[in-house]
């Protein structure tokens, strides 16, 4: 049986009891509060449904990460990046990303970006838990990505490209900036052919989890650093 939260509290059940299949399923129901996702995210727990269904909560094993430091850019990128007139930018319009990403999942496979998730994240953002990476093309957005900052770890959520290698562009800026902020991880969640491709690899569950316990509180409580980027 998988537990219910209580919605009186922001407890979850031990991360090792989370199903083997689906791999990661944890717990089911609670609130999208800003409290209860920023609990949820230092133990590695992610919220991940759709529309139809109650609030699922996941903490899948392996994981997929990234250290800023193993950061894989091909020769075709190294190039794109250094040519390219695409601009960047950071926490300017985190609400436009959130709704790309949410439209690009809803004509690909079904969005788990629900309107309801919208609001959760941009209360995150609003409290300077949550981040956004855009990619412009003169005026028009053509990509980005959003995640939540959580000490010296990065919970990378979605991103999206209107234009090609304008995510991996988001992407590469992201670590570039995480580097400069000291910050260790970035949290893939699960592997994919993309994400392998920019260097992440799959760690334990265990092993992920020695991270979040070496969280530094610090960087929590400087969200300001984030709008002190600067190109590379």
């Amino acid at each position: 049986m998988i537990p219910w939260l209580d919605q009186q509290t922001l407890v979850f059940p031990p991360i090792n009891t989370a199903l083997a299949d689906p791999n990661g399923l944890l717990a089911v129901g609670g609130d999208l509060s800003p409290d209860r996702l920023i609990a949820a995210y230092r133990q590695g727990i992610f919220p991940w449904f759709s529309d139809e269904e109650p609030i699922l909560w996941w903490s899948p094993s392996p994981r997929c990460v990234l250290k800023p430091a193993d950061l894989h850019i091909s020769k075709s990128l190294a190039k794109f990046i250094k040519k390219t007139s695409m601009t960047l930018s950071i926490d300017q319009q985190f609400d436009q990303v959130i709704n790309a990403c949410a439209q690009l999942r809803k004509d690909q496979e079904g969005s788990w970006i629900t309107e309801h998730m919208q609001q959760a994240y941009q209360h995150l953002f609003d409290r300077g838990v949550a981040h956004s990476v855009e990619v412009w093309q003169g005026q028009h957005l053509v990509g980005g990505l959003y995640g939540l900052a959580i000490g010296n770890v990065f919970f990378g959520e979605s991103m999206f490209s209107r234009e090609s290698n304008a995510s991996k562009l988001a992407f590469y800026h992201l670590v570039q900036h995480l580097s400069k902020l000291g910050f260790t991880l970035i949290d893939c969640q699960v592997h994919s052919e993309h994400l392998q491709s920019l260097g992440a690899s799959e760690i334990s569950r265990d092993e992920f989890q020695a991270y979040l316990s070496n969280i530094d509180t610090d960087l929590a409580d400087k969200p300001s650093l984030w709008h002190k980027y600067t190109a590379p």
